[in-house]
């Protein structure tokens, strides 16, 4: 292998002509990888690994082949591109950090909910969807969820359909939020999330459903949402939403998940 790049620069070293536009291409394709780099792969893990290796690949090359005006360019691109990466992946850090901390703040045992809860949740949501009352409704299980309930309102109640409708009320202040549940009580209304930035989702659904999916893929909760817009209601657990039909379904998919 060695022996081949000697004999690529004694080649080149006899045609300067060839080199200098050799190291034009190599400058001016760290330029276009950069910039593509950045602008298609939005993703942490896509951006940040894609990157190492093709600059590695590169820096290799240029090295070998001893390109001088891409190695000048090089290592200030690299620091631009570092730079880029923070930027454009503030959302993703922010998740990776959330991530990481939900591993330090698991309980010891589940606070369970009572069938009668259960079924005031239900019903609550879809008395709700039938009148057209968004609603944003997590209900907490191993993976702590301190750190947005400190945050928000806190209620510390008991779960009634009342109660629930009455936070979701469209004139009601909290009705923004989220109520967080622990068991059979209300921790907490017009808690807040950070959105999923996940691609797949359809374009046209709102900040509540963005909000809930955000929250399953970084904790292990299990969130009820209720469209304003068409009363549809769904749940949203470890990043993925399910349609809930009707109150049989909501019912036992709480029981499969929080148990009977």
């Amino acid at each position: 292998m060695n022996r081949m790049y000697e004999v690529i620069n004694e080649y080149l070293n006899n045609n300067m002509w060839l080199r200098i536009i050799i190291d034009g291409y190599f400058a001016l394709l760290l330029i276009s990888f950069v910039l593509f780099v950045c602008f298609k792969y939005r993703k942490a893990l896509n951006l940040l690994l894609i990157g190492v290796l093709l600059n590695l690949v590169y820096l290799f090359v240029v090295d070998k082949l001893d390109l001088s005006l891409s190695k000048d360019i090089y290592y200030p691109f690299v620091s631009g591109y570092l730079i880029i990466c923070v930027i454009i992946l503030a959302p993703e850090l922010r998740k990776l950090l959330e991530f990481t901390r939900k591993n330090d703040t698991k309980s010891d045992m589940i606070v369970s909910s009572t069938q009668a809860t259960k079924e005031a949740i239900v019903d609550a949501v879809f008395h709700m969807s039938s009148m057209k009352v968004g609603a944003l409704i997590t209900i907490e299980q191993h993976n702590s969820l301190d750190q947005y309930a400190d945050k928000a309102i806190q209620l510390n109640s008991d779960i009634s359909r009342e109660l629930l409708e009455q936070i979701f009320i469209k004139d009601s202040p909290l009705h923004d939020g989220g109520v967080i549940i622990r068991g059979n009580r209300i921790v907490c209304a017009g808690a807040y999330y950070v959105l999923t930035q996940d691609e797949s989702l359809d374009k046209t659904i709102g900040s509540r459903h963005r909000a809930a999916v955000g929250i399953s893929e970084i904790t292990d909760s299990l969130t009820i949402v209720v469209s304003e817009e068409t009363g549809t209601v769904h749940v949203a657990n470890a990043g993925f939403m399910k349609v809930m039909d009707n109150k049989n379904e909501l019912l036992e998919y709480l029981n499969l998940f929080l148990g009977r």
